[in-house]
């Protein structure tokens, strides 16, 4: 019998730069970590894939990128911000479904059966990705997709930065139509999500009161552990320093007592099909 409480513990950026996926393989290895997202566009896709296939435990989906970086189906750059992407895709210079498509392509052919689908700064938000993530799920037989929209940590309200709970309370009005587009294509999601409120100040003390937050159900928790090498710190991204802080929570044994105090049980996505 399965436990009430089942945590999937997520790792986005596989394949974004040779010390990211350090520190992902080392999270795994080491700590909760049980998944990961890989960047079909990423500058370590090739890296990441070596490591895949060298830890065979560790469950991979596709990590869908439509800002930074080089476009799959096109060559151009992409969008460097949300609100580019959106421009782009009201005038039509972005064609989103053919983008992710090989995207999701790529790591298919490189021998990777993806189980769960997400993207980079949760663009899937917007209706015409939305759409494009679900009906890629459903014609390459990916079962889930990762509903963004994190369950209320109460107890630690006052540490979450007033603008962050705006975006959390107005990213729930998106939820209905999230959830029709999912069910219309046959996509499955957890029951709940967290990881974006605390992005960027993931400490172990932080994760292990949201454990103890954690409800009945199967919930993701996104995260960005990584090694902070010379690669990560050239790269595009606020998220440096802070990914070594991840790691170190993902593998602190205090992580580990909290999950068995709180009777979590930690599965993959490829677990959870079971369930």
């Amino acid at each position: 019998m399965s436990s009430p409480k089942q945590l999937v513990v997520n790792a986005d950026d596989f394949g974004f730069t040779p010390d990211v996926n350090q520190g992902i393989v080392e999270a795994h290895r080491r700590g909760i970590l049980t998944a990961t997202t890989l960047m079909a566009n990423g500058a370590a896709f090739e890296d990441a894939l070596r490591l895949a296939r060298e830890t065979p435990s560790l469950d991979v989906g596709c990590h869908l990128v439509l800002i930074s970086g080089q476009s799959l189906s096109t060559g151009k750059p992409l969008p460097l911000t949300v609100p580019q992407l959106i421009a782009a895709m009201a005038r039509r210079q972005i064609r989103v479904y053919d983008e992710l498509r090989a995207q999701v392509r790529r790591i298919v052919d490189a021998g990777i059966r993806p189980t769960h689908l997400d993207t980079h700064k949760h663009t899937h938000l917007a209706p015409p990705v939305l759409d494009a993530v679900a009906r890629l799920g459903e014609e390459f037989d990916i079962p889930w997709v990762r509903r963004p929209f994190d369950f209320p940590l109460n107890a630690r309200r006052g540490a979450v930065p007033r603008a962050e709970r705006i975006v959390g309370a107005a990213l729930g009005l998106l939820r209905r139509r999230f959830h029709h587009v999912l069910e219309k294509h046959g996509r499955r999601t957890t029951d709940h999500f967290a990881g974006f409120q605390i992005t960027g100040r993931f400490r172990t003390a932080g994760l292990v009161d949201l454990l103890d937050a954690v409800p009945d159900g199967s919930t993701e928790l996104m995260c960005h552990p990584g090694r902070c090498g010379e690669a990560l710190r050239h790269a595009r991204t606020r998220l440096k320093e802070s990914r070594e802080h991840e790691l170190e929570a993902l593998v602190a044994p205090e992580v580990r007592q909290a999950l068995e105090r709180n009777g979590i049980e930690l599965v993959n996505y490829a677990g959870l099909e079971f369930y």
